[in-house]
Order: structure tokens, then C-alpha cells, then sequence
């Protein structure tokens, strides 16, 4: 496998907001998100010991609803509305004021968003994605991110699908376009350690 991080790495956690503790909510999701926070509050902390950005992005839509376009034509019913409590960010894994936030009316963060100038500005080459939903706004992300020659990693045990078949396919799919795409969050914790050793010794 190559290296987990290649160049300078940006951690994106993708839509980590309060509606999924909620498997009653309006969209199908697996269950399991208490332990998908607990490990992302986990590289969250490791990335910021390492200087590592974080880009936490957020699904909103009006609540008027018509920027959804074609999103309710599938499984899906109205989500994601603006303020509604539901729709905010898990307190713990929230931006601080020198960290980054990138709102979201699609599925890709790169669609209509300031996505892009972020990594450009940042000198992002490798991305590592956590979040939800694993086949919707994770694999969207990763497939842009794929074309746009990003190094992509996507943290197995910190996504979580529509429906464990649909996680499951989803994976191999990221994975067909990208051999070293799976990792998980203690092996990005490690990487993350072994980055800022080196970034010290550099400064050293």
C-alpha cells in the first residue's frame, strides 16, 4: 500500500451534523453513529495536534426547498433544512475560528461550493474523508476529488451508508478507483502522529 498521507494532507468531515443520531430521520442510515463520533472527535484532535487542516463541511437546504432539484426524486424525503436543530453539526466536531467551513446544497462538496479555492489554497494533495452518508455526499466527494487528482482516503469505520449493502458497494467502488483509498481512524491517528514528528524535526 502507499503511503496514507502523500504531500500535504486536509481532513474533511463531511456532514457529521445531529440528524444522525436520529434513525427515524427522513433519510435511510445505518446505525452505529455514537461510535462514528467518538472515533472522528478522535482524528479531529490528532489533526489539529499535527497542524493539519480540517475542512467540516454541512448539508443545508432552504427551507423553501427549492434548491433540492432532483434530490427528493429518490429515497430521500426534505432534509437537511436550515435551522432546524437537526441539520447543525455535532457540537464536538464543529470548526474553531481558525479552521474551515464549507456549506453544501449537493452531494459533492466540489458543486457550487468554495470547496475547491480551500484545497487550492491550502496545497492540499491528499484528502481524507469521513462522514456520511458512505454512497451519497462520501462517495460524490470522493469521486470529484478522484478526478480533480486528489489522493483520496476514505476512514472505513467512520462512514456510514444508507444501508449496509449500499456502504458496503460503495467502498469497493472508491476502492476500484483508487487501490490505497481504505483506511481507518487508528491508522489515520498514527499517520497523523508521524506527520507532526516529522514536521517538527523539519522545523528542528
Amino acid at each position: 500500500m502507499k503511503d496514507l498521507l502523500v504531500g500535504r494532507p486536509v481532513l474533511v468531515s463531511v456532514d457529521m451534523q445531529m440528524a444522525g443520531y436520529n434513525l427515524d430521520y427522513s433519510i435511510p442510515q445505518m446505525p452505529g453513529y455514537e461510535g462514528r463520533v467518538e472515533r472522528a472527535i478522535a482524528m479531529v484532535q490528532s489533526a489539529r495536534n499535527a497542524r493539519v487542516p480540517i475542512i467540516f463541511l454541512q448539508e443545508r437546504h432552504a427551507r423553501t426547498q427549492v434548491d433540492f432539484g432532483r434530490e427528493l426524486d429518490g429515497a430521500e424525503g426534505p432534509h437537511c433544512l436550515e435551522d432546524d436543530p437537526q441539520t447543525a453539526l455535532v457540537p464536538e466536531l464543529t470548526p474553531r475560528p481558525d479552521e474551515y467551513f464549507v456549506p453544501k446544497r449537493r452531494y459533492s462538496a466540489f458543486f457550487g461550493t468554495d470547496f475547491e479555492i480551500l484545497l487550492k489554497g491550502l496545497k492540499a494533495e491528499t484528502l481524507i474523508l469521513f462522514g456520511g452518508l458512505t454512497d451519497v455526499c462520501v462517495h460524490y466527494t470522493f469521486v470529484d476529488a478522484h478526478q480533480h487528482d486528489y489522493h483520496v482516503r476514505v476512514v472505513t469505520d467512520v462512514v456510514g451508508g444508507s444501508s449496509q449493502e449500499a456502504h458496503d458497494a460503495s467502498l469497493r467502488a472508491m476502492q476500484y478507483l483508487q487501490s490505497s483509498a481504505h483506511t481507518t481512524s487508528h491508522e489515520v491517528v498514527e499517520a497523523l502522529h508521524r506527520y507532526a514528528e516529522k514536521q517538527l524535526a523539519h522545523i528542528g
